[in-house]
């Protein structure tokens, strides 16, 4: 085989140059032993600098690549912490494959040595330098050109040097010899886990060799190994095999080599004509703004020499006011004629410009502005599109946001999807603003993304917000998608589950294992309780609430109603109020106590106001009602509004008033005051078949889970 024409094969992916005690990473690709280090110490100091960009300047050998940089923040230190020569970091991405590989407690000292890869680059190294010889260790200056190498001493010799030092009939004479060489191995490798043992096996698991100590009590106890002998044979028949195919497969090689030169030299043909069409754009480009430019020019010059000339007539006519001079100098020498019949018929027209310029010095005015505001360009609208201007292909499809999986609660999830279902682009760039009515232009907030959903933290409560996004390839995007609006939670958002002790009934009501749901059980039970009851009587609601209180201050949270749902109540209870919640007698009484029964209907609002010990809506049947109240409309149709699909509870504490939200577009369907002199508890209330939902808060994961979905 020609040595040189592996070079390629021979280069550490981190420092682009020859292995140097190259090191087997656990995803099986090769890095220098220094490199290893430096890039440990570099994500070590990017750690302490917040991942600045000062702090990768320390090693000129390691270039940290931007994707492995947004990727410190989730990379965590781990490893013990050694001496000052060994980084504490065990957690770097691969400069091969960039996956994240973890080195374990032992750090460096865990991972093998590539001794084949070593005596493979040694051997290129001699090949390019065949005309340079290794000169012995041991001569006298000037030293002699080496013979041989001694891979136990670890030294070479020139042929007195070595018989001196490897007498005969000794120890060393036994020593094993090579030609001259600069790469000496051990004869025995080593389990770098247990220092003193010899690997001997193969663990099959994680394709590396061990040695009996780590299958008996190590890290590789329960996975399967075999013999080193075995795997020699099995992995050099595959090589074998794998190599055997490629040869077999040269000329297929080599016609796919000839359509790469051809590939090549149509790309090189095709960029130098994509530059020149680019240049002729811009070249139109410079061609129109210098029209526009000459053109607003000219007409500033216009405007100038206009407002110059009427302001110089002006200036010319106040000066002819002046005593002996102009009009007055003029209306003077009229004066003197003694004619009276000459004097009148040159003095009316006198008499009146001399009134006009009175007048004028009355309300002096300057017969042009001198401020050219009206010549102001405004480029706003065109920076913004010049900033825009990118390679547009007609083969990249336009995302589109999908509002359906978007969603605005604790934080904002952003989805979108190509309408061809295909992933066209390699990265896609979200962008978003605050609408503000007092901000004419706003500044978009960009965010590269790689998948196609974002999480977005840290917004604004009770805001709108737009989003849009666009796809790249390359150098190539899309136009932008149609803008999305979407709104934030009037308050923070409020977690809590739903509470399984106080007041809960088993067997009325059924809670899912983590407590964000419960559906109550129309069954036999309900059925008998039905049958004890009187006619006209009403079942009795199940109550219950959220195990989390609130004291002070404004607080939002969001759940699912399920459309099957024949009656669900949903609202808020003071905590001195709970008992009187999970024992009001109200529920089975006659109808004449329900307040929206239509009887009594003069004590109705006084019966709301004070002898509820609790705020709640009615839900069900697809339909929300607004409760009966003063302020509420007397026709009973407009009190009824279809089911939000998610609906949201507003409460605020500190002005005493509870809310009741479409979650979906953030509106108010009814607002009332509220008792908050206790804490305050999320409640609900479940009759005949139905379910609540509890909202689930959006996370960081959330968005990478969806994906995978």
């Amino acid at each position: 085989v020609a040595i040189k024409g592996i070079e390629r094969e021979l280069i550490c992916p981190a420092c682009k140059e020859l292995f140097t005690h190259p090191l087997i990473l656990p995803c099986q690709h090769n890095v220098c032993h220094k490199c290893v280090k430096e890039i440990l110490f570099a994500f070590e100091d990017s750690f302490a600098d917040g991942g600045s960009e000062s702090s990768n300047q320390s090693s000129p050998r390691i270039k940290i690549s931007s994707s492995s940089m947004d990727r410190i923040d989730r990379i965590s230190r781990s490893g013990t912490k050694r001496n000052s020569l060994t980084p504490r970091s065990s957690l770097f991405p691969c400069p091969g494959c960039q996956r994240d590989i973890d080195l374990g407690e032992r750090g460096i000292n865990g991972l093998f040595r590539n001794f084949t890869l070593e005596t493979i680059v040694e051997r290129y190294r001699q090949a390019a330098r065949a005309a340079i010889a290794i000169m012995c260790d041991f001569c006298k200056p000037p030293p002699q050109e080496s013979t041989k190498s001694c891979m136990d001493c670890s030294a070479s010799y020139c042929n007195e040097c070595f018989k001196i030092h490897h007498p005969w009939g000794t120890v060393k004479a036994q020593h094993e010899y090579v030609g001259p060489t600069t790469n000496f191995r051990p004869k025995i490798l080593m389990c770098p886990e247990h220092e003193m043992e010899r690997v001997n096996m193969y663990c099959e698991i994680c394709r590396r060799p061990v040695c009996h100590l780590c299958k008996l009590g190590g890290c590789h106890a329960n996975h399967r190994v075999t013999t080193m002998s075995t795997a020699y044979k099995t992995l050099k028949e595959k090589l074998s095999k794998d190599v055997e195919y490629l040869i077999s497969k040269e000329s297929q090689v080599k016609a796919h080599i000839t359509q790469l030169d051809l590939l090549l030299k149509e790309t090189e043909c095709n960029s130098e004509r994509a530059k020149e069409e680019a240049s002729h754009s811009f070249e139109k480009l410079y061609q129109v703004l210098e029209e526009k430019k000459s053109a607003a020019l000219r007409a500033i010059e216009v405007s100038k020499n206009l407002r110059l000339e009427k302001l110089q007539t002006q200036a010319e006519e106040y000066q002819g006011l002046l005593e002996n001079n102009g009009l007055v100098g003029y209306a003077q020498e009229v004066l003197k004629e003694t004619d009276p019949s000459c004097f009148v018929q040159t003095a009316k027209q006198l008499h009146v410009r001399i009134q006009k310029a009175t007048e004028s010095l009355k309300s002096f005015r300057p017969a042009a502005e001198t401020t050219f505001e009206d010549f102001v360009v405004d480029i706003a609208k065109q920076e913004e599109i010049l900033g825009d201007l990118s390679f547009h292909s007609n083969g990249l499809e336009i995302p589109e946001i999908n509002e359906e999986q978007s969603r605005m609660y604790n934080k904002a999830l952003i989805s979108w999807e190509c309408p061809g279902k295909t992933d066209s682009a390699d990265i896609y760039v979200l962008e978003y603003h605050k609408l503000n009515r007092e901000e004419e232009s706003a500044t978009w907030q960009k965010i590269e993304v790689c998948s196609k959903s974002k999480v977005i933290s840290d917004l604004d409560d009770n805001s709108s917000y737009a989003f849009r996004v666009r796809g790249y390839k390359g150098s190539i995007c899309s136009p932008w998608s149609r803008e999305v609006i979407l709104r934030t939670p009037p308050a923070p958002v409020f977690s809590f589950l739903f509470d399984d002790k106080c007041g809960y009934n088993s067997e009325h009501l059924l809670l899912n294992p983590g407590r964000t749901s419960v559906e109550s059980r129309a069954g036999f039970p309900l059925l008998l309780g039905s049958e004890r009851m009187q006619v006209g009587c009403y079942t009795t609601l199940d109550y219950i609430i959220g195990d989390t209180g609130i004291a002070k201050g404004k607080h939002f949270w969001a759940f699912h109603v399920e459309a099957y749902s024949y009656l669900v109540k949903v609202g808020v209870v003071s905590s001195n109020k709970i008992q009187k919640l999970f024992h009001n007698t109200n529920d089975v009484t006659s109808p004449r106590n329900e307040q929206d029964s239509g009887h009594d209907s003069g004590s109705e609002d006084a019966f709301f106001d004070s002898s509820q010990p609790f705020t709640l809506v009615t839900l069900g049947m697809k339909k929300f009602f607004i409760p009966t109240t003063p302020a509420a409309p007397k026709d009973p149709a407009s009190r009824i509004l279809p089911l939000p699909s998610c609906l949201g509870i507003c409460l605020d504490c500190d002005k005493g008033k509870v809310g009741f939200y479409d979650a979906g577009c953030m509106k108010c369907l009814y607002e009332c005051e509220v008792d908050c002199s206790g804490i305050m508890y999320p409640a609900f209330a479940l009759m005949g078949g139905a379910a609540v939902h509890l909202e689930e808060a959006v996370t960081a994961k959330y968005g990478e889970y969806r994906a995978d979905i």
